[in-house]
This record gives structure tokens, C-alpha cells and sequence, in this order.
């Protein structure tokens, strides 16, 4: 392989990988995008009960996926040795107290509405949509751009 080609393959693996590690920020913000079209379509097809489940549930996804984000950060960083801010029994905390949060979530609502609580369950699945787009986005980039 001449030279010539060498820095332009560095180059292009480089930006593949530039392009999946921003999969995390990417499927973040599609989450933010989802959910306010998921709560509308909920709203406009089951009412405002199932809309307002529909809105507790992806807030506690989103929360709930920011939170996962930062403790597996936490635990490679630990793991890795690195100087990290948080401590271990902080990361094992935020990480159990996602369950938690979801558990209130379902018994506010299970007591406050129980036709609502199908709306909180279909919101919880928030990040499995947005990483459903963010597949379907990786699949259109790379054959568009024959990664």
C-alpha cells in the first residue's frame, strides 16, 4: 500500500469512530424528540389519562437513562483506575434509585389514575424507540457513506 493512502484510512477510520461514539448523545436527543410526539399521539388517540402516564413514563426513562450514563461512566472510571468525582457508593445509589423512581412513578399513578398506568409503561419504553432511530440513522449513514 503506498503511503499516500495511509493518512487518508487513518482519517476515514477516525471519523467512524468520531461517528458511533456520539451514538449516546444522539439517542439522548431522540429521545427528546420522541417523547413529546409520543405524548401528543397518546393524547390525540387515548386522552389525556394515557398522556399525562405517557409523559411520566418518559421523564423517568429520560432521567432514568441519563442516570444509567453517568454510572456506568462512573464504574469504568473506577474501574480504570482514573480520578473520578464521584464515589462508588454515590454511583450504586443513582443506579438503584432508577428502579426506585420507577416504582413510585408506577404507584402515584397506579393510585391517582389506574387508567393512566398503561400510558406509564409504554413510556418507560422511551429509550427502546430512540435506540430503534438511532439504528435505523447508523443503517442510512452508512450505506450513504459506505462506512
Amino acid at each position: 500500500m503506498p503511503d499516500s493512502q495511509q493518512p487518508q484510512l487513518d482519517h476515514d477510520q477516525v471519523a467512524v469512530e468520531t461517528f458511533y461514539s456520539g451514538a449516546i448523545d444522539r439517542i439522548r436527543n431522540f429521545m427528546m424528540i420522541l417523547a413529546p410526539v409520543v405524548v401528543l399521539g397518546g393524547w390525540w388517540k387515548y386522552g389525556s389519562r394515557a398522556a399525562i402516564g405517557l409523559a411520566v413514563g418518559c421523564f423517568i426513562a429520560y432521567i432514568s437513562f441519563f442516570w444509567l450514563k453517568r454510572a456506568i461512566g462512573g464504574f469504568v472510571d473506577r474501574a480504570a483506575g482514573t480520578e473520578t468525582k464521584q464515589s462508588g457508593q454515590g454511583i450504586v445509589f443513582r443506579f438503584l434509585l432508577r428502579y426506585v423512581l420507577m416504582a413510585v412513578g408506577a404507584y402515584v399513578i397506579l393510585t391517582v389514575s389506574p387508567a393512566s398506568l398503561n400510558g406509564l409503561l409504554a413510556g418507560l419504553f422511551l429509550p427502546v424507540a430512540a435506540i430503534i432511530v438511532e439504528a435505523g440513522f447508523e443503517l442510512y449513514v452508512a450505506v450513504r457513506r459506505g462506512l
